[in-house]
């Protein structure tokens, strides 16, 4: 086979994975594997809680794509301000954007701005450890909402409600100990506006909450609802069954007078968050299903006092420069992961993968077939053309280093993943994450 040089932006599963399959179906295809940030992963180190070890599994198989001997990471590289696509051409026959999705998805109601609000994202990004986000988290609230019916809402919902001491046994950063160490939270409050058959609460993360001896976990029966389309998902989905018969076995079950409650509410739609100079409640709106999937309004409204809101409605990437991003749905504009021009042309030699393509749904085994319809589509597009020669893997380590990016490298990930290993040796832990950016460049560095 001709040589074959890529390179992939973004070094979460959707990235890796795209190296993983071009190397395996091009025996002479070499990529390089940029992030903005210092450590690889993405979503998997900086988007999972640090009491989901078994989800983080999935790190051991992308460490090994990242130690094949064809592919190499560029980390602290920021892919528009370091190095441009123009730039990029010059040294890849292709590039594939795997940016991903990190931003919150934006809730129109009125309040949503008011302070005491955030998004579930930021506060992800927060627990796990994320480099770019504040230190700090306040966490005065006694009484707080998490609006949304995803595993994200009820990550938060736990995080929020778990005592810290019972995170030790996790990887949690110092500065995220110390910060949940000071929470007040008493109550949280999780808000779905669909009925119990059509929220997506995977059976596995509802059941988790219930896991610490001090939460209690109260399904409040008002909005307990399956219209007959519920029933129906209810029969032809394991999962839905799981789900709902979770649900059921928390509304049966008395309370144990444990310090901290997570209430799940359905058929509970927001429509304000309450309060003039901050936060002091959130009034919903009582839904019905009436069968055709869609949460309609009953004119009957709750105000619920809390002093914390939490968004959790979904992710959406951000604007990618250099080529056509449709805002509307959040996704680099593309047919089947090839880039397309504004007149709907493709893009010669650019594609994408993972949820910038195709949005932040599905899971990530998703994203495994994902990458497999774009690596299929560029071997597709290259097959017989006339390839230049791009024969100097050091060409872009050059361009980098005359731009005074002090990128790291899979040797540089190896030294932080060590030292964050035996700072948790030392105090009896699997890991502690080292969160400063500065910090995780100088380890890397050695």
């Amino acid at each position: 086979m001709r040589p074959l040089r890529v390179a992939v932006i973004g070094a979460g599963p959707a990235g890796i994975y795209a190296a993983d399959i071009l190397t395996k179906q091009h025996e002479a295809a070499q990529v390089d594997v940029f992030d903005r940030l210092p450590a690889p992963y993405g979503l998997v180190r900086y988007g999972v809680a640090p009491d989901h070890p078994r989800i983080k599994e999935i790190i051991k198989a992308l460490r090994r794509v990242l130690g094949g001997d064809r592919v190499r990471f560029f980390g602290n590289v920021e892919y528009g301000v370091d190095v441009s696509l123009k730039e990029l051409q010059q040294h890849y026959h292709a590039v594939i954007f795997a940016t991903g999705a990190i931003a919150d998805r934006p809730l129109d109601v009125p309040g949503i701005d008011l302070p005491g609000s955030y998004g579930a994202a930021d506060f992800v990004s927060w627990y796990a450890g994320h480099p770019d986000v504040p230190r700090d988290w306040p966490m005065d609230a006694e009484s707080v909402a998490v609006i949304g019916a995803g595993n994200v809402a009820l990550d938060v919902a736990r995080m929020l409600a778990k005592p810290a001491d019972e995170q030790l046994t996790t990887e949690i950063a110092d500065n995220v100990y110390q910060g949940l160490a000071a929470s007040n939270v008493k109550d949280v409050h999780v808000f779905a506006r669909r009925g119990p058959a059509q929220i997506k609460f995977s059976p596995m993360e509802l059941r988790e909450l219930s896991h610490s001896p001090s939460v209690d976990v109260i399904v409040h029966p008002e909005g307990f609802e399956i219209d007959d389309a519920g029933q129906e998902a209810i029969a032809k989905s394991k999962g839905t069954r799981l789900v709902v018969n979770t649900l059921l076995k928390y509304l049966e079950a008395e309370p144990t007078g444990a310090p901290r409650r997570i209430h799940l509410h359905m058929c509970q739609a927001p429509v304000e968050v309450l309060g003039t100079d901050r936060v002091e409640g959130l009034r919903t709106e009582r839904t019905e299903m009436r069968g055709d999937g869609v949460a309609h309004g009953t004119g009957d409204f709750t105000d619920t006092e809390v002093q914390a809101v939490y968004r959790a409605v979904g992710y959406l990437s951000t604007h990618v420069p250099d080529v056509p991003f449709d805002h509307d749905a959040g996704v680099i504009t593309n047919d089947a992961g090839r880039v397309l021009e504004v007149d709907g042309t493709p893009m010669p030699g650019v594609y994408v993968t993972g949820w910038v393509k195709r949005g932040p749904v599905g899971l990530i085994g998703h994203t495994k077939s994902d990458a497999n319809e774009t690596i299929t589509n560029l071997l597709a597009d290259l097959d017989g053309l006339e390839l230049p020669s791009y024969d100097d893997p050091a060409a872009i380590v050059e361009h980098l280093t005359d731009r005074g990016v002090e990128f790291t490298t899979g040797e540089g990930w190896d030294r932080l993943d060590a030292h964050e290993l035996a700072l948790g040796e030392a105090v009896g832990r699997e890991r502690v994450k080292v969160v400063p950016r500065e910090e995780m460049l100088r380890v890397s560095r050695g």
